[in-house]
């Protein structure tokens, strides 16, 4: 592990009332695709993982946070501004695309910002073939799709608008997959256990399902 850093908050910026990207320097700071990092303002005990937004060229890094009513950190940094100090510990986490997988056919899901890695994958690795599927409640939580290749991006949206109405559980149902897709599962634990289930169902073994649970 890769002692704590120190990073300098460059931007702040709110792409829902509750959720924001917050993007600091990197300070040399080396990870793979798909890792997660440990954040809190320098000086204070408290920290949260967050898993990283930005690509793997990026001379920054980004995180995406939602603000929670009792989350103190997340409170925190929405209240940064560009020259604070953040502490930072990582990267961390086994999210990850290996060489082997590389060739085949990916299939992302995830539920809000649960999108962050699967940002950071797409952008990283752009030469891999995969679709995502993203859930959200309202339509202006949307964010970040200009960073895909839009047709391979599927809006699940349950209170109306997107690519599709309904939960990204609805979906699956709704259509199947090739064999040897490798799923990426990002998101609530509800919807990881169910997309799980369903993913057997359709014939996609375990072995290929890989997941990452935010609370």
């Amino acid at each position: 592990m890769e002692a704590q850093r120190q990073c300098q908050v460059q931007s702040v910026t709110f792409i829902t009332p509750e959720t924001f990207i917050l993007r600091f320097s990197r300070e040399d700071l080396t990870f793979q695709p798909g890792q997660y990092l440990s954040v809190g303002l320098a000086g204070h005990r408290e920290q949260r993982e967050y898993s990283i937004y930005s690509s793997l060229t990026a001379d920054f890094l980004e995180i995406l946070v939602r603000v929670v009513p009792d989350g103190k950190v997340s409170r925190q940094l929405a209240q940064t501004k560009p020259g604070d100090l953040l502490a930072v510990d990582g990267p961390f986490g086994y999210f990850l695309i290996s060489e082997a997988q590389k060739q085949k056919p990916f299939l992302f899901i995830a539920t809000g910002t649960g999108l962050s890695p699967f940002h950071c994958l797409a952008n990283s690795l752009p030469t891999l073939d995969y679709q995502f599927l993203h859930g959200v409640r309202h339509q202006e939580e949307q964010y970040g799709y200009a960073e895909f290749d839009r047709s391979r991006l599927v809006s699940c949206v349950t209170g109306g608008g997107g690519d599709y109405q309904g939960r990204v559980t609805q979906y699956l149902r709704d259509h199947d997959w090739l064999p040897e897709t490798q799923v990426y599962l990002c998101g609530n634990c509800d919807m990881i256990y169910d997309a799980f289930d369903l993913l057997k169902e359709k014939g996609i073994p375990s072995s290929q399902i890989f997941t990452e649970v935010y609370f």
